[in-house]
């Protein structure tokens, strides 16, 4: 059995952690807030805590992160003292944030020239998806590689695909979020319509998502929109990050669709919706003026 990682324990990466040692791995995990809730619900689980980065990956063979942005991913895993310099050789590092196609390569041949392999495996499912195991992961990288993280991935979801090489994982995502955005464009609209209309939200949630209509963003945001609940499952600011990585990945791509997914989140914004505590589902509070 292959001994096992992960740093960056937060909304996503504390269940998905969790999961692991659920299903019987051995996990040991760093996170560099100590106080943090999803910590606790990966300890709670069976995982590991670790002190230090070093502590964590010094003798995994498989090393798991899930970090926010690409210069999280320079300080956390090529910086002094990061992942790079404590990681065995030929040890698996995959990353399951979202920070874009070109990111993906860049790591990938710097890690090779560390002897060590890499892998981009960014999710979908939100934290629902991460507590339940029930996550989309798409992969990119060597097919070797690959199959000997298959059986953790299938532990933290239940959909996983090789997409191609390095970078193949990040572009296939980028296109989920342009889904799911502009999808939810048109739940906040839906439901702007139903106020309008003094239709109960949640009849909209119950009855257009038994039929053509149905979505994972009208099923799962939809009643925490009902309800006014704009706590995070995948924070605002990360969606934002997302798009934009969108943008500079179509170049001369025109997509009107995520230009007004981008307007209405700001619109969110000056509403109130805060980019870090504020959910995607925030996207309701540009249709409330």
């Amino acid at each position: 059995m292959n001994k096992l990682a992960y740093v960056g324990i937060g909304i996503m990466g504390g269940g998905m952690a969790a999961n692991l040692a659920k299903k019987g791995h051995s996990c040991r995990v760093w996170n560099r807030s100590q106080e943090s809730s999803n910590l606790k619900r990966a300890l709670d689980a069976g995982c590991t805590n670790a002190e230090s980065i070093a502590e964590a990956v010094n003798d995994a063979d498989i090393i798991f992160t899930c970090l926010s942005e690409e210069k999280d991913l320079d300080e956390i895993i090529l910086g002094k003292n990061g992942i790079a310099d404590h990681a065995k050789k030929g040890a698996i590092i995959v990353d399951m944030a979202t920070t874009g196609p070109e990111c993906s390569k860049k790591f990938a041949a710097k890690l090779k020239e560390k002897g060590l392999q890499f892998l981009d495996a960014p999710v979908s499912g939100g934290d629902v998806g991460a507590r339940e195991g029930t996550l989309t992961i798409m992969v990119g990288g060597d097919k070797d590689a690959y199959e000997k993280a298959l059986p953790y991935f299938e532990c933290m979801g239940k959909s996983v695909r090789l997409c191609g090489p390095n970078g193949a994982g990040q572009a296939v995502k980028l296109c989920n979020q342009v889904l799911c955005a502009v999808n939810l464009v048109a739940v906040c609209e839906a439901f702007a319509l139903a106020d309008k209309m003094e239709i109960d939200r949640q009849m909209i949630v119950d009855i257009c998502g038994a039929g053509a209509a149905a979505s994972w963003a009208l099923s799962t945001l939809g009643p925490r929109i009902a309800k006014d609940d704009l706590a995070p499952g995948f924070r605002l600011g990360h969606m934002l990050k997302d798009l934009n990585l969108v943008k500079d990945s179509s170049q001369e791509l025109s997509l009107p669709g995520v230009d007004l997914s981008l307007e209405k989140f700001a619109d969110g914004i000056k509403s109130g919706a805060d980019v870090e505590k504020s959910g995607t589902q925030s996207m309701i509070l540009a249709y409330q003026k």
